[in-house]
């Protein structure tokens, strides 16, 4: 599939799973990175403009800018964006908990966050009627990069079959149709340029988690969806420790993968990730 197959794939499976439910609005979290954005111009997309209500919820380590890049990704696909802090419900978790365990930092406190927002999307999405869209890639799901019940929630996720570099190649296609055609881009430019980060911990990014994507992703390809078992992986060049570390997480949460919601399959048996060639 070329890119924009895989971007109708995605379009189109969101609006065929919606209309099966019986549910014409959706409700998403806008963090200003890129898979919030790119979901966002998928729901536009499927729903309209009108009937797609986003919601950034800052925390304690959400930066200025990606507010801003949040609120300039709707204005630019003429979208609702409200803010609604977390800080509050988060500080209460932390109080709550106080003698129990350290909420100050660290892998509770940063889940803690990501369960905090999808409180708030899951209690507007039960007020108002709205379909919850997750916002999760397929590289971060097989890492296990995620959080149970916070950011794994969602009726459905229309970029959970894409791989991270295929989020950036949709990403930057989408806005290359939209200059070619005369119009406003709909992704900040500066989303697509800085390091991903969840924004759960001070001067947090995804690669120094997860490795560098291309690479990441590349390896990914080949043992998920081309079946190459580890030894194979390495006579093929890839990294015998990355090999080792990556192929362990893929097998240790699948579990976390069992819960996550449905999502478009795209296929990947020919090993090829849009823009990259290989």
């Amino acid at each position: 599939m070329d890119i924009e197959e895989k971007y109708r794939a995605c379009v189109d499976g969101l609006a065929a799973f919606a209309e099966g439910i019986g549910m014409d609005e959706a409700v998403i979290g806008l963090s200003g990175g890129i898979d919030s954005s790119l979901v966002a111009c998928m729901c536009v997309d499927a729903f309209g403009a009108d009937r797609v209500h986003g919601y950034m919820m800052p925390g304690p380590y959400s930066s200025e800018h990606s507010l801003v890049d949040a609120q300039e990704l709707a204005f630019n696909l003429g979208m609702k964006a409200e803010r609604i802090s977390i800080d509050e419900p988060f500080e209460a978790f932390v109080r709550a908990l106080s003698g129990h365990c350290v909420m100050s930092c660290g892998l509770a406190a940063e889940n803690t966050q990501s369960r905090c927002r999808m409180t708030v999307l899951m209690a507007l999405a039960n007020a108002h009627g709205w379909m919850m869209v997750n916002t999760g890639n397929k590289s971060e799901s097989m890492m296990g990069y995620s959080t149970l019940y916070g950011d794994t929630a969602g009726a459905f996720a229309p970029i959970g079959g894409l791989y991270k570099t295929d989020v950036f190649a949709l990403s930057r296609w989408l806005d290359e149709r939209a200059a070619a055609a005369g119009q406003t881009p709909p992704i900040p430019h500066h989303v697509l340029v800085k390091p991903p980060s969840a924004e759960l911990a001070p001067d947090q990014r995804d690669e120094d988690t997860l490795g560098a994507y291309d690479a990441l992703d590349a390896l990914l390809v080949d043992y998920v969806e081309r079946g190459i078992d580890r030894s194979a992986l390495v006579a093929a060049g890839h990294d015998a420790a990355e090999v080792e570390r990556v192929t362990a997480r893929v097998d240790a949460y699948a579990f976390k993968r069992a819960l996550e919601p449905p999502f478009p399959p795209i296929p990947y048996d020919d090993g090829v990730i849009a823009g990259t060639g290989r």
